[in-house]
């Protein structure tokens, strides 16, 4: 007898009987998955998961009391910025990113930093020894730390309960399963029930969960994005293997910003705090050479410089080629016909290569002067000058238009070293110039191209 099954939809997680090419909830194209439908006996048994069961009353909103929020610090700076100040006592943390670039890393750091607290670290995919040993060769001394090797996810709540530690981590979700569902690990059934009886043991409990999540090809956690919903807060770790350096950004956060990141560097002892992240994605920046500009951003509350380098050479095909790393692809081939049309540049019939040195992905538009100066730097093969920044936004006119915190933004390039900015003539409150930095004030992308080109 064929099994039964049913349709999901890894966007929303609606359940339809039949496939088809459109969600009918949420509208999104080909997101329906098959899996195995289960039992009506067993979606009754998901509420009886937990051995604990508490229930719970309506308060009116004044009798609460907005002090149960209560803090601690990770031990990492970095991570506690990206958290909002730090971990939040009964939250769920989803940990997202490629294999290998370091969550299991950060994570078990932290369990040697996290002072007074209780931990259990439960591990689906290494043994007990195999953590022993890279817990070694991080420097982890394990005091309060408790580990488990289990996949069951019955066997890990109940673990948690006699145990009741402060901390929980979950390395990772695609591993757990629920034995009660007739699914595989990992499937979009067991990922949904894991996660929502975790969440609960979470907040009857008052445990900070940290959870790892896989990501799929597309970059995105892998399940059903309804996972992403469920829980308090969502990081991203971004970068190359082959790089160094890696970046913590923060998708979701119910108790903070979403615009902060952290950054880190990989070295042989685990992850180390980059407190500076300018200097480190300005070192080893070519002196005097054509086709590279410095641009500010902030990245949450702090600004951070980048480098933005371009390569513009005639084209050998009908058709010019071009590639943007670090930059929407959308928004650098808009800046080129801008470049072209605006600004008099014959840059049609060239290829056109956009990066961003040290894996940062700048999606502010404060960033487009500095990336039109680097295409025309190139084109015109002459250096724009090492002490030179830029900050702007370009329209479709070529006009540049200002941008905020333009105070904050010179006080970094200044503080840097750097001796001139162009910046856009009117620009938003009242700027105090700090000592030693010239600025250059331009109304459009030419005036700016002759202030440093010219």
């Amino acid at each position: 007898m064929k099994a039964k099954t049913i349709f999901y939809c890894t966007e929303c997680g609606n359940e339809t009987p039949k496939w088809a090419g459109r969600c009918s909830v949420c509208g999104e194209w080909n997101t329906l998955v098959e899996a195995p439908a289960e039992s009506k006996a067993v979606r009754g048994a998901r509420n009886k998961t937990l051995a604990v069961q508490r229930r719970s009353f309506p308060k009116q909103l004044k009798e609460l009391d907005s002090q149960e929020e209560i803090r601690f610090s990770t031990g990492i700076g970095e991570l506690d910025r990206v958290l909002g100040g730090g971990a939040v006592r009964g939250s769920m943390v989803l940990v997202g990113g490629a294999p290998g670039i370091g969550k299991s890393t950060l994570l078990l750091q932290i369990c040697n930093l996290m002072i007074g607290e209780k931990i259990l670290y439960v591990t689906g995919e290494e043994s007990q020894r195999q953590l022993k040993m890279r817990a070694q060769r991080l420097g982890v001394k394990g005091e309060g730390l408790y580990v488990l090797a289990e996949t069951d996810l019955n066997s890990t709540v109940q673990a948690a309960e006699e145990l009741l530690p402060t901390v929980l981590i979950i390395d990772s979700i695609q591993t757990l399963y629920n034995s009660e569902l007739d699914s595989a690990p990992g499937s979009v059934s067991q990922v949904k029930d894991c996660t929502m009886s975790i969440m609960q043991l979470a907040k009857e409990l008052g445990i900070t969960v940290f959870v790892v999540g896989h990501v799929n090809k597309e970059g995105a956690i892998a399940g059903p994005k309804v996972l992403e919903h469920m829980v308090d807060c969502v990081l991203y770790f971004e970068g190359e293997r082959n790089m160094a350096y890696r970046i913590l950004r923060a998708a979701k956060n119910r108790f903070g910003s979403t615009n902060e990141i952290g950054v880190f560097e990989m070295a042989d002892n685990g992850l180390i705090e980059v407190a500076n992240p300018s200097e480190m994605l300005l070192a080893g920046r070519p002196e005097n050479s054509p086709g590279t500009c410095v641009a500010c951003v902030i990245e949450g509350t702090r600004p951070i410089l980048a480098e933005i380098q371009a390569l513009v050479t005639p084209s050998g095909f009908n058709v010019a080629r071009r590639n943007s790393n670090g930059i929407d692809y959308n928004r650098a081939m808009l800046l080129l016909a801008v470049l072209e049309k605006r600004g008099g540049m014959a840059v049609s019939g060239c290829d056109a290569y956009i990066n961003v040195i040290g894996g940062l992905q700048l999606d502010e538009p404060a960033a487009d002067l500095a990336t039109v100066l680097a295409i025309a730097s190139s084109f015109r093969d002459r250096p724009i000058g090492s002490d030179v920044a830029a900050i702007g936004e370009v329209g479709l006119t070529g006009e540049i238009r200002a941008v905020t915190a333009i105070n904050q933004r010179l006080s970094e390039i200044s503080r840097l070293g750097f001796k001139r900015c162009v910046l856009p003539l009117r620009a938003r409150g009242d700027i105090t110039r700090p000592a030693g930095l010239e600025l250059i004030s331009v109304r459009n992308i030419r005036e700016a191209i002759c202030a440093v080109l010219d």
